[in-house]
């Protein structure tokens, strides 16, 4: 029943529809099987106050512009769930909306892990009146759905700088991103969350890693459900263009 909690390096919304990480996505969709639902912490939802989705089916939000028409137009027709919206606001005090439904950070992911769409998915929002701490705090109150058979689940990067992203194919990371990404794999590790949290002395050129921390906040609820001694593990632990980190972290 035990479900593992997963942060997923979601990188470009292309991702969803080709692309070297897919693999990885499916191969963990397979060796999971098919949870009761998920909880999804997305860097694509920022929000005053906190937010869950609550609608019996969420509708794919294309929340990008200038891609391809195909990807426009891609569909991820998962079930939402009223009944873990529910939970998930009685846990953790969250304002049940029908206003949202899921972001590219959630479904472009999510279409390789479970292609079928058919386990039920609700996204949890990042309050942005909340501190890096209060992230992680708030997190924890999700810990028992793991044992209602629920991945917690988070999209963002570790590392995210698109003003130096470089476009050329198989572009050398920057030393500093592939330093901070070390920083990061290193805390989870040792169960360091202190170190994650206080994510800009983590390691050097954090800021350049992390100018902006929607992408980064995610990491912290996967990190809140790292029990003492419980098992990580990382997938896709590469850079992109140089500075957007895609690797991945599952704990359990």
């Amino acid at each position: 029943m035990r479900q593992p909690a997963v942060f997923f390096g979601h990188g470009s919304p292309m991702n969803a529809l080709d692309g070297p990480f897919g693999a990885a996505w499916r191969g963990l969709g397979e060796d999971i099987g098919k949870p009761k639902g998920v909880v999804m912490i997305s860097a694509h939802w920022e929000t005053r106050g906190l937010g869950v989705t609550a609608q019996e089916w969420p509708e794919t939000i294309h929340d990008f512009g200038n891609f391809p028409p195909e990807l426009h137009a891609f569909q991820y027709p998962a079930p939402g769930s009223p009944e873990l919206a529910a939970r998930v606001a009685e846990l953790t005090g969250a304002v049940q909306t029908q206003q949202w439904g899921l972001d590219h950070g959630t479904w472009s992911v999510l279409a390789h892990v479970w292609p079928d769409a058919d386990v039920p998915v609700v996204q949890l929002s990042l309050n942005r009146e909340l501190t890096a701490r209060q992230h992680y705090e708030l997190a924890k109150a999700l810990r028992p759905l793991r044992d209602e058979g629920i991945v917690i689940a988070g999209s963002g990067d570790f590392v995210h700088n698109l003003r130096t992203w470089k476009r050329q194919p198989g572009a050398e990371p920057y030393a500093w991103a592939t330093g901070f990404n070390e920083g990061v794999k290193q805390a989870f590790r040792a169960g360091d969350h202190e170190a994650l949290i206080d994510w800009v002395s983590l390691a050097e050129d954090a800021q350049l890693s992390v100018p902006t921390d929607e992408h980064y906040l995610p990491v912290l609820y996967i990190a809140a459900q790292q029990a003492a001694g419980e098992p990580v593990s990382f997938f896709n632990d590469s850079i992109d263009g140089g500075s957007i980190s895609m690797t991945g972290v599952r704990i359990g």
